[in-house]
């Protein structure tokens, strides 16, 4: 990914990039979910879906489907679509049904009631709009990640990157303690003016070499392991992820072409790997002769994800759980950030070399709180769970380890504060915008008792008649999964 924005946005600047990748090292590889930022990843690149979907065993996503999460509030499921154009017509009336039912009224506070992107799962509808209704929808993918790696990999080449297959052997720093060069296994060495860290929670350049601190996440996200199993293909796979509490973590199940993939994230504390392949066994209904892989992860992030003359990204620059699919829309917006603030840098420095250092600061400030905020809203997931039929889900929801933002959201939520008005005005003090936040909430049930007295009004899904309305804006879609 980095490879490719760096050569499509630095195309005009006299920039030459390599890139170093182990043959060695293996691939998680396990199927992989996106938010809709990497709809607009394969835009900027101008890749059509058709010359990258069907190679990548690719599936679309509208929406993740959350199962027992708060089964004491009554919700067995709820789910939380991504927003599209379409939903400026409802969204406000979902936004205003949220807070008349914290008053006590009586209101649709379904989240998949209100938004397109539920209808169009619900009904396995394509999410490609036809040219004579003009609303786009925001959708994601469901892609296997291994060959997502070797397209772009072949794309890169197109770009004239050139593309090492060797292994890193030594890293050498200059006397101001930035990196010179690195030393391959098959014995040449490749000097740089700036290097991007991409090897895993290895972090052996940002980590191993510049020693940058990590910062744990797990006072407040207990989660550090998982075990995954492959399964046959759905025969019409869903437009979703599926994400469902288990006794010490979530089990998620990603649709493919090809495949379904399945894990299990947990924490290790209180479960052993062998009790969750059983329980993942059960849960996926698999004899014993079905091979699990296992996995241990770290979550976190560095305190600088550009040190020195280093950027780090993905495992290598921190790691939050897969809860929203969001690791690759950091991976993204770093990656766009850093091109951007090197164009800026360059055009006053004419050279790589003479990248400032001034703007290191504010870029830190900036993805460290992308992902302090993304934390927070994983973290809201655990801490308003309904669960009591384990110790892990107890101490999440008994966890007061919460950062002030949060904090505030959720006093806002049950103070009865309007969240649209009061996420404007925290501005960037959320990833997630209001329309998430109370998706969530809401299909947490995180609600008081309803008034004995009710109106018999005020329930704007029903006034506005938004079922209607969306079922005829589906009408103009067409089934289809990819």
């Amino acid at each position: 990914m980095a490879a490719n924005l760096f050569a499509e946005k630095w195309r005009n600047l006299p920039i030459d990039i390599e890139l170093v990748e182990s043959p060695e090292i293996g691939i998680i590889g396990v199927g992989e979910g996106s938010t809709p930022n990497l709809k607009r990843f394969f835009e900027i690149l101008n890749i059509a879906e058709n010359e990258w979907m069907d190679k990548c065993n690719a599936t679309y996503k509208l929406s993740i489907t959350f199962n027992g999460w708060s089964p004491d509030s009554g919700i067995q499921s709820y789910s939380h679509p991504f927003t599209s154009k379409l939903d400026t017509f409802t969204f406000n009336a979902f936004n205003v049904n949220c807070r008349t039912r914290r008053l006590g009224l009586d209101t649709n506070v379904n989240p998949g009631d209100f938004f397109i992107n539920s209808v169009l799962a619900n009904q396995r509808k394509s999410p490609h709009t036809p040219h004579h209704f003009p609303f786009e929808i925001e959708y994601g993918y469901h892609f296997d990640s291994y060959l997502l790696g070797e397209f772009l990999a072949n794309h890169a080449k197109t770009l004239n990157v050139k593309h090492h297959q060797n292994k890193i052997e030594k890293v050498i720093q200059d006397d101001s303690e930035n990196i010179q060069a690195i030393e391959l296994n098959n014995g040449s060495t490749i000097e740089a003016d700036f290097f991007v860290d991409c090897t895993g929670f290895a972090a052996l350049l940002i980590g191993q070499t510049l020693d940058t601190p990590f910062e744990s996440f797990s006072d407040n996200l207990f989660n550090d392991s998982a075990v995954v199993f492959p399964t046959q293909a759905f025969e019409k796979p869903p437009l979703e992820t599926n994400a469902t509490a288990l006794s010490a973590g979530w089990a998620w199940q990603i649709p493919l072409q090809n495949r379904t993939g399945n894990g299990y994230v947990y924490s290790s504390k209180y479960i052993s790997k062998e009790q969750a392949e059983t329980e993942l066994r059960v849960h996926l209904n698999l004899d014993e002769t079905a091979e699990a892989r296992h996995l241990k992860m770290r979550v976190g992030q560095r305190s600088k994800h550009w040190n020195k003359n280093c950027l780090a990204l993905g495992l290598a620059q921190g790691f939050i759980e897969p809860l929203e699919a969001t690791a690759l829309h950091l991976v993204q917006v770093t990656c766009e950030a850093f091109a951007d603030d090197l164009i800026e840098n360059f055009n006053e420095s004419k050279n790589v070399k003479g990248i400032s250092v001034k703007g290191q600061p504010a870029f830190n400030h900036f993805i460290h709180d992308k992902f302090e905020r993304v934390r927070d809203y994983i973290v809201a997931h655990y801490k308003l769970n309904t669960r009591s039929d384990s110790q892990y889900w107890v101490d999440n929801r008994n966890n007061e380890v919460l950062s002030e933002p949060l904090f505030e959201i959720l006093s806002a939520w049950y103070k009865q504060e309007d969240m649209a008005k009061f996420i404007s005005r925290q501005s960037t003090k959320s990833h997630f915008d209001a329309n998430s936040w109370n998706a969530m909430l809401a299909g947490y049930g995180v609600f008081p008792p309803l008034a004995k007295n009710q109106p018999g009004k005020g329930d704007l899904y029903l006034e506005q008649n938004i079922n209607d309305f969306l079922t005829r804006c589906a009408g103009n879609y067409s089934s289809g999964f990819r």
